[in-house]
């Protein structure tokens, strides 16, 4: 029997599985070289379920049928590294430009598509706050894993999180927590209220999430094909207004992928559709 802290090889034809269900479901692909991440992220996994290997795990998961294990697995394996005014570039970009050329007879719209753990939504609702403080606006965040949506809910994060939040905000928006909740921060409930977390999964129909005056996508299509960031790029158009903004990761580019989006800086796009 192996020890506890030895984790287990998959096999290339199990790695060809476990990966192949993950790009099915969420467009992720991950390829060869990545054998043992996805067995680190797995391995506690077959052993919570008692299971004997790698084999016993794939049976389960079948082809995608077991759909509570297979938002688990979805759960390990998605990537979700984030914090409060990453790419902070984007956000001055907001404040600056977009809102001020907003339409100021409706509601400003966000979309964080990959809001992992809150803190890039809860970013931007500090950054509204500010640039809009007697205009409604609302931000929605989403995420494919249940496990970081209900994070983001709770909006608690560890007090070294406070270190990239400008201290006028800091002072403004976050609250330190007492008690059990000592050595962590929250949000306050004025940004809270005006921001909700839904998992969603981008591969899947969003028109029904309505249209956004922005949209923040950053860092995410790195994992996709060029087929699907395509399709994506081209579904995340028809829910922007004209005249709307896709903003993207700084490392990312629209480059061979056809579209109605403009480049006015890299890494920021807007909608020409449509657009006055």
């Amino acid at each position: 029997m192996l020890p506890f802290a030895a984790t287990r090889q998959l096999s290339d034809e199990q790695f060809r599985h476990v990966t192949g269900l993950l790009r099915e479901h969420t467009g992720i692909a991950l390829a060869p070289g990545k054998e043992m991440l996805v067995a680190g992220r797995l391995d506690r996994r077959v052993r919570e379920l008692g299971l004997s290997g790698y084999g016993e795990y794939l049976a389960l998961l079948g082809d995608g049928r077991d759909e509570i294990e297979l938002h688990h697995m979805i759960n390990l394996l998605t990537t979700n590294e984030t914090f409060f005014f990453r790419e902070p570039r984007h956000f001055e970009f907001l404040s600056r430009v977009i809102v001020p050329g907003r339409r100021p007879d409706r509601r400003f719209r966000m979309w964080s598509a990959a809001s992992s753990t809150g803190e890039e939504a809860y970013t931007a609702a500090m950054v509204l706050a500010e640039a809009l403080p007697s205009s409604p606006w609302e931000i929605f965040g989403s995420d494919i894993s249940t496990r970081v949506v209900e994070t983001a809910r709770k909006a608690l994060y560890p007090l070294a999180a406070a270190e990239k939040i400008p201290q006028q905000l800091l002072r403004r928006y976050c609250l330190r927590g007492r008690e059990e909740y000592a050595g962590l921060l929250t949000i306050c409930r004025e940004l809270r209220e005006r921001v909700q977390f839904h998992c969603v999964n981008l591969m899947e129909d969003f028109r029904r999430l309505g249209h956004f005056d922005v949209i923040f996508l950053r860092n995410v299509m790195i994992y996709f094909d060029l087929p699907t960031k395509r399709d994506l790029v081209d579904r995340m158009q028809d829910v922007l207004q004209p005249g709307g903004y896709l903003i993207i990761g700084s490392s990312e580019s629209l480059n061979s992928i056809p579209s109605d989006l403009r480049m006015v800086e890299p890494s920021i796009y807007r909608l020409d559709r449509g657009a006055p």
